[in-house]
């Protein structure tokens, strides 16, 4: 049996291999279950690419395990041209593949122009991210949901589904009105144009500013004589935001016009922030659209008699049967809470979007709400709600503690993004890697870097962790980074600069020599790479993405570090070594930008 030639890349090698070893299985004992079959990688102590696990087969042959992996070996080798060798360790069969078979794979690679883009599935994803209050910028946890949802999305259209990245604005509700009252007490009519500042941050300082004197009229009231928990409802500034917001759901003009002056100043200024994360959203939403949607889902699931009203008017779902509470979908006074709206939009997302799935991005705070949003949609009849996935996250802390935004302890996100790109372009010049660079150069390295940086250390951590994010430590040319991946990649483009300098020319031709051990280590992690991103993409998991990019540009640094590749004598050698870091270079920079980052020709 010969396989056909150019299948690999349309096909894991793994699957391929596993169909050989299960053909050759099957004609020496007969029928086998595809699980039955277990292949992995060889383990670097060991001779070989990939391993068999032979002890699921011991029973059906009735022999030793070293006896049963001999003669798989023996039928694998005479049966399949691209297998050279075998070797046996106890119940485990080492399979070699030849240096032909490798070489194949890398000029599919190179031949390539979409590799590691799968073809249409035909289904239609939303993932939703972001979701900011209008009444602060953002900060660094948003930072984390951003890059993460960003991110997967981008994994998700590589694996050839038509991706829809929504944002929800919370644009509405009694922490609004906290900042409006703040600005019509204290603002003195200020504006981002007065202030010079952006408008997310000038809104923030009006919520910080609310705190401030909603504490100390409450310590004025304790003073008085009233009781703590008294004096934080008869704060009269939290009163008077409370009025504002009836006002605002009456549909009062003066309060409106506010709103709409405030929330336009912190659009624009979230505008500049996601711009500088590199992100975007194909569809935005916003809460004061959306709040009242569900209402009649609450109305369906009461006559089907699956809620239940109480003597308030309150209307409730009875979830004790399945482990969990009583949850509360819409109130006496019939105002709805935030699960009637999450119902109502899950809904109408589906329905105008013909969705086969929906991922929010939201932190493990919401583990709970999100379990019983399903569940809910699960007893009203909505099988898609199957399709729903919650990407819970875990927050990210900084060596100084946990943030606070009511009290303004928050790492704001702009600020953050700028000295991540100062202290970027400081150690750069330290290491003289921008040396040469014209003023423009260096700030556009000095940008990619330092963002690259963040955005690498905050996505090669496990989404659901608790994450401890060092600034300093991000931007690190050495080690798990960004900037690491960055330089290696810079490095590659300078070596493929020089060769065009000297007019060598490569791309197109065979290669005509034999493989170093360590090219062909190359060249199986370029192989890698699209069942990385499939897996990436199933696990909703841009970690993967990231620790494989890490691993190829620490491997090729070794090979680099110990053969020369423009100082080669031998010129077929010379060739194929320039084409290999090509390659290499045409993935980093394809995986990376499943990260949301740019990577630097020059550094």
């Amino acid at each position: 049996m010969r396989p056909k030639e150019n299948y690999i890349i349309k096909m894991n090698i793994e699957q391929h291999i596993t169909s050989v070893v299960k053909a050759a299985v099957e004609a020496l004992y007969g029928e086998v279950a595809d699980s039955q079959i277990q292949i992995q990688k060889t383990r670097k102590e060991f001779e070989g690419d990939y391993t068999l696990v032979v002890f699921p087969l011991v029973k059906m042959a009735r022999k030793a395990p070293e006896a049963v992996a001999t003669e798989i070996g023996e039928k694998v080798v005479a049966s399949a041209a691209e297998f050279s060798a075998f070797n046996v360790i106890k119940g485990f069969l080492n399979l070699s593949l030849d240096q032909k078979f490798w070489v194949e794979r890398f000029e599919e690679v190179a031949a390539n122009d979409n590799y590691g883009v799968a073809e249409p599935t035909g289904r239609t994803i939303m993932i939703e991210y972001s979701s900011p209050n209008t009444n602060k910028p953002l900060h660094l946890g948003h930072i984390r949901n951003n890059l993460l949802g960003y991110s997967v999305a981008q994994i998700l259209a590589a694996n050839g589904h038509n991706v829809i990245k929504a944002n929800l604005v919370n644009d509405r509700g009694i922490h609004i009105c906290k900042s409006m009252v703040a600005w019509l007490r204290y603002g003195n009519g200020a504006t981002p144009e007065s202030t010079g500042k952006k408008g997310d941050h000038l809104v923030g300082d009006y919520y910080v500013e609310f705190d401030k004197h909603y504490k100390a009229e409450i310590k004025e009231l304790i003073a008085g004589g009233m009781s703590e928990e008294e004096a934080k409802k008869q704060a009269p500034i939290l009163l008077e935001a409370q009025e504002m917001l009836r006002k605002w759901e009456a549909k009062d003009e003066e309060v409106r016009a506010l709103w709409e002056k405030m929330n336009g100043w912190v659009y624009d200024g979230f505008d500049v922030t996601y711009k500088t994360l590199g992100v975007d959203f194909d569809k935005v939403y916003y809460e004061s659209q959306t709040y009242i949607l569900g209402k009649g889902l609450v109305e369906e699931g009461l006559s089907k008699g699956i809620f239940f009203r109480k003597e308030d008017g309150s209307v409730w779902i009875d979830l004790e049967s399945d482990g969990l509470d009583q949850k509360l979908l819409l109130r006496g006074d019939g105002t709805s809470v935030y699960m009637t709206q999450d119902l109502g939009t899950a809904l109408q997302r589906f329905e105008q979007n013909a969705l086969n799935g929906i991922i929010y991005v939201v932190g493990n705070e919401q583990n709970y709400h999100f379990q019983v949003l399903k569940l809910i949609l699960k007893k009203l009849g909505y099988e898609w709600s199957d399709d729903i996935f919650h990407l819970s996250y875990g927050m990210v802390e900084l060596p100084e503690g946990k943030m606070k935004s009511r009290e303004g302890t928050v790492v704001d996100a702009d600020d953050l993004c700028e000295a991540m790109i100062s202290t970027a372009r400081e150690m750069s010049q330290e290491l003289g890697k921008l040396d040469g660079c014209s003023e423009e150069e260096a700030s556009a390295i000095s940008s990619m870097v330092g963002l690259g940086a963040l955005k690498y250390f905050i996505l090669k951590v496990d989404p659901k962790k608790t994450m401890l994010f060092d600034p300093r430590e991000s931007i690190d040319f050495n080690g798990n980074t960004g900037p690491f991946i960055q330089y290696t990649h810079a490095r590659i483009c300078s070596v493929l600069r020089k060769a065009a300098e000297q007019n060598i020319t490569f791309e197109s031709e065979k290669i005509a020599c034999e493989l170093l051990p360590e090219e062909v280590e190359l060249v199986k992690m370029l192989c890698d790479y699209p069942a990385t991103v499939a897996a990436a993409g199933e696990a909703f998991a841009p970690s993967m993405i990231a620790a494989y990019t890490y691993e190829l540009c620490k491997t090729f640094n070794g090979y680099y570090h110990d053969h020369s590749i423009l100082r080669e004598e031998n010129e077929a050698v010379k060739k194929m070594r320039l084409a290999l870091a090509q390659q290499v270079a045409r993935v980093i920079n394809r995986s990376m930008r499943l990260l949301g980052i740019d990577v630097p020709e020059r550094m």
